[in-house]
């Protein structure tokens, strides 16, 4: 019964991680199109936030998790928003430790 109510636990923190993932890729979209230097600025801060709660969550859920569960993720690969996303070079206007805030 306690294992159920662990899974239910952790099922609940991956929801919630997914939909702040979701969040900070919305902010770092609106902050690529963004004109305005502050409004960029507020807008990458916002990000910058939910990427910090996001990992906060996930290690909360990695020490939540059965040892003998626990697989190696790469967060981008859960991240069904990110995939499909092209990383170039050229068209990211921001530098790389802003945009892979993971």
């Amino acid at each position: 019964m306690q294992n159920k109510k662990n899974q239910t636990a952790i099922g609940m923190m991956i929801q919630r991680c997914h939909k702040w993932r979701q969040k900070r890729k919305q902010y770092m979209d609106q902050a690529r199109q963004a004109t305005d230097e502050i409004e960029r600025e507020r807008l990458l801060q916002a990000a910058e936030h939910y990427g910090r709660i996001v990992n906060e969550e996930q290690s909360k859920i990695d020490s939540t998790r059965d040892p003998k569960d626990k697989t190696p993720v790469d967060a981008t690969a859960n991240d069904s928003v990110d995939s499909g996303d092209t990383n170039d070079d050229d068209e990211n206007p921001f530098p790389e430790f802003l945009t892979n805030l993971n």
